[in-house]
């Protein structure tokens, strides 16, 4: 396992996360972003579940970013 400093899983996938974007590379972020939220919101749900998660300012900007790529991809 990768020496890092990272508390959760989440954390490793943002950092991946921004990474692609970096890239540009708009296939991989998707993937990534969908792993983001699986791993951001694992055990949430349920007959009494009520959204309480904020997003971190590294989550906002990734995901500003995504918007940004999926625009440019388009044209």
């Amino acid at each position: 396992m990768a020496d890092n400093n990272f508390e959760r899983l989440s954390d490793s996938i943002l950092a991946a996360l921004a990474f692609s974007l970096e890239q540009k590379d708009l296939a991989v972020a998707e993937h990534l972003s969908r792993a983001l939220e699986l791993a951001m919101t694992r055990g949430a749900g349920g007959k009494d579940f009520v959204e309480r998660r904020t997003f971190t300012e590294g989550v906002e900007k990734a995901m500003s970013q995504m918007d940004v790529l999926r625009k440019q991809s388009r044209g």
